[in-house]
């Protein structure tokens, strides 16, 4: 089983580890944070948009197919109400 250990640091600042690396987040001033690193909510979108721009390279390989240009766009919509994740559009681009 793996493990992650998420660590307060100061104010709204946490450290997260993740194997032999350290990922920091934070909340934006405007929320009462420091800024100084993305937030958790733009973490967990980072996070399916990677894994996507992972797969969508993997799958390009396996098929001897070019991976030149790949890049994955993810915009994501806050919902109302209690604070959640409530729309996210992947759209992956290859250059031509």
């Amino acid at each position: 089983m793996s493990s992650i250990t998420v660590s307060h640091v100061a104010g709204d600042r946490f450290a997260i580890e993740v194997g032999e690396h350290i990922l920091m987040v934070d909340q934006q001033v405007q929320d009462g944070g420091e800024g100084t690193a993305p937030t958790p909510t733009e973490l967990f979108v980072s996070s399916l948009a990677s894994c996507v721009a992972h797969y969508a390279r993997r799958y390009l390989a396996r098929h001897e197919l070019a991976t030149e240009g790949l890049t994955v766009t993810a915009d994501y919509q806050i919902g109302s109400g209690p604070a959640r994740v409530s729309a996210v559009q992947l759209v992956v681009t290859l250059s031509p």
